[in-house]
């Protein structure tokens, strides 16, 4: 197998939990002769009458650390099973989906987009309903400049069709799922992103974002995270998770929240500017000690994340107290 760190590692805690996870092979990307594995790992309760949380990582290939970040909570759960008798019970009513290496040719060839060229966040079938920026929101001009698009009218990459097939059959059939893609490259802060990316409308979903964020700073007063829909910033076409959550509410009755962890590498260059000469550098913590901070700080945030999924009709809004979520909500991010 090909010297790919991240890829190792995976394969690593593949054995080291052999006895609790179900591994597939979704599909194989071709690059310079080497050929790498899409993996789906899953552990937890399979019935699809509970719920379930999935992880993903690594859908740009410059941006090593969000692939980091959930090989080490990974690895961390894995070890934590032997011993821990309430997180073997927790795994009795939740089911846990992992691709932590959604694009590895990217990885291995240290680009945004995967081998062909293509940004696999705007590879999806959604066109934005309002203005994006040049280039940045999504373009179809060439595979040579970044965030393409890809050939319009053609099939959805390898990779995202794996992802897609992940959702679709261990998320969207359930009551109530939650997805949490780790990125990195965006802003002084870490921020979590959810939809819309191609609309500036709210979404139906609006009351259980906040009330997972109250939920959050109650468990965690000290947390640095900044919620905020992702149009706020910028708006894109062709966003993955716009695709999903779209197709999330053809089923009435469902509860699918997707969100996008941003991790703000501006904070790592700001303090070691000698990393913006250096592609990796700019998306990624180069000093040791900061590299073992941001693997330690992000664990709670994903265990929360795995608690909340777990426990959801303890605090997911119901009737009166939802709508008054939803106004609050929509008076918070859409009507500053």
């Amino acid at each position: 197998m090909p010297a790919l760190p991240e890829l190792k590692e995976l394969e690593r805690i593949i054995q080291l939990g052999q006895k609790y996870l179900e591994v597939d092979v979704l599909c194989e990307v071709d690059v310079q002769h080497k050929r790498f594995p899409v993996y789906r790992l899953a552990l937890g309760n399979p019935d699809p009458a509970l719920p379930a949380i999935g992880f993903f990582g690594g859908i740009h290939g410059l941006e090593r650390i969000g692939s980091q970040v959930l090989l080490s909570f990974l690895r961390g759960l894995l070890t934590r099973l032997s011993w821990d008798k309430s997180l073997q019970h927790m795994l009795q009513e939740v089911r846990l989906v992992f691709m932590p290496l959604i694009n590895p040719g990217g990885m291995w060839q240290a680009t945004r987009s995967n081998p062909r060229g293509v940004d696999l966040m705007r590879n999806a079938p959604v066109e934005a309903t309002d203005q994006v920026p040049f280039l940045l929101g999504g373009h179809r001009i060439s595979r040579y400049l970044p965030w393409y698009r890809g050939p319009a009218g053609t099939e959805m990459e390898a990779e995202n069709l794996a992802l897609c097939r992940t959702v679709q059959e261990e998320l969207l059939p359930r009551r109530f799922s939650i997805a949490i893609d780790c990125h990195s490259g965006f802003g002084l802060r870490d921020r979590v992103w959810f939809p819309h990316a191609h609309s500036v409308h709210p979404i139906p979903h609006l009351a259980d974002i906040l009330s997972l964020e109250e939920l959050f700073q109650q468990t965690h007063p000290n947390h640095r995270y900044l919620f905020e829909p992702q149009s706020l910033q910028y708006r894109t076409h062709g966003d993955i998770w716009d695709y999903l959550y779209l197709q999330a509410q053809e089923q009435s009755g469902k509860t699918f929240l997707p969100l996008t962890l941003e991790m703000g590498s501006w904070l790592w260059v700001k303090k070691n500017p000698r990393q913006l000469f250096s592609r990796h550098g700019m998306f990624n913590p180069v000093a040791e000690h900061r590299l073992h901070r941001v693997l330690r700080r992000h664990n709670s945030w994903l265990d929360f994340l795995m608690r909340a999924t777990c426990g959801y009709q303890e605090w997911l809004a119901q009737g009166p107290t939802r709508l008054r979520l939803q106004e609050r909500a929509v008076q918070r991010w859409y009507r500053p």
